[in-house]
């Protein structure tokens, strides 16, 4: 009878990493998450006789679903569940990039690479946090009015220009940076946005996540001469069963936006339109 939200990294409070207060990254269900089943082995789907497999510990396509007791968090009765289950991944997961793993300071310099949801959220936070300049990068010029909603300073283009993006925004940031963002996961921009950093104490974080197999490249000249690259999932080092239902007091509570991410509503069976919606930037 709980109202819940599941969580793709859980959090049983026992291993090193639920002990560390460095990560979110509890390990007591990740080989078996990774193979698609429950902690004892079996997965609890059939279609047609046939065995499906779990997804990401959650399976939320699901109308019902079985997930492991720590990948479970309890949260307000009143919420509102079609907006607070974004809470589940991407606006904690920006959101928490910005606060968690970059600790953005108040007046510092941001950019934001990529102006999805996920990207939204980074602004967000970095606007919370109390940044003074936070510039959107995006291809697609139709997410700026949306960027400079949740507190972009100014957005830009990459093919506005004839250099290279990271050129552009040490130009206008007097030398790159304080914090950048990549919430995209592509190996390239992952390059560009440490190279946007401030020599000495840029810091850059990696949120999107690229394709199996894919490599990062810059010159070790970069971080030699004091940047610092780091990566987060599901928001840095908060721990979702502890954390989420806070997310969502902050929410109702208008401390933080949820509503606004929200596009379109669509029935569960245009799933895959939704899928076209988003892959179309839109």
């Amino acid at each position: 009878g709980d109202t819940v939200i599941p969580l793709y990294i859980p959090q049983c409070g026992e291993c090193k990493f639920c002990k560390n207060p460095k990560t979110n990254l509890c390990q007591k269900i990740r080989i078996t998450q990774g193979k698609g089943l429950m902690p004892d082995g079996t997965s609890r789907f059939t279609c047609k006789g046939k065995q499906i497999y779990h997804f990401m510990g959650t399976s939320t396509f699901s109308q019902y679903t079985v997930v492991a007791d720590i990948s479970v968090a309890k949260i307000d009765a009143a919420a509102p569940l079609d907006k607070v289950c974004l809470l589940g991944c991407g606006i904690s997961t920006g959101y928490g990039a910005a606060v968690n793993t970059a600790k953005v300071e108040p007046g510092s310099t941001c950019a934001v690479f990529g102006l999805g949801g996920v990207g939204l959220a980074v602004i967000m936070g970095c606007k919370i946090a109390g940044a003074s300049q936070i510039i959107g990068i995006d291809l697609n010029k139709d997410k700026y009015a949306k960027a400079k909603e949740f507190g972009a300073t100014e957005c830009i283009s990459p093919q506005d220009f004839k250099k290279p993006i990271q050129e552009v925004l040490v130009e206008m940031t007097d030398g790159g940076v304080d914090y950048s963002f990549e919430c995209i996961g592509n190996v390239g921009v992952m390059r560009a946005a440490l190279e946007a950093c401030h020599k000495g104490w840029g810091v850059s974080v990696i949120v999107g996540v690229a394709a199996a197999g894919q490599e990062i490249s810059t010159r070790p000249f970069q971080l030699v001469t004091g940047r610092t690259w780091k990566g987060t999932a599901f928001g840095g080092n908060s721990l979702f069963v502890d954390n989420v239902p806070k997310l969502v007091t902050d929410y109702m509570s208008k401390k933080i936006k949820v509503d606004e991410f929200v596009t379109h509503t669509l029935p569960f069976d245009k799933i895959n339109e939704a899928f076209e919606l988003m892959h179309a930037g839109k």
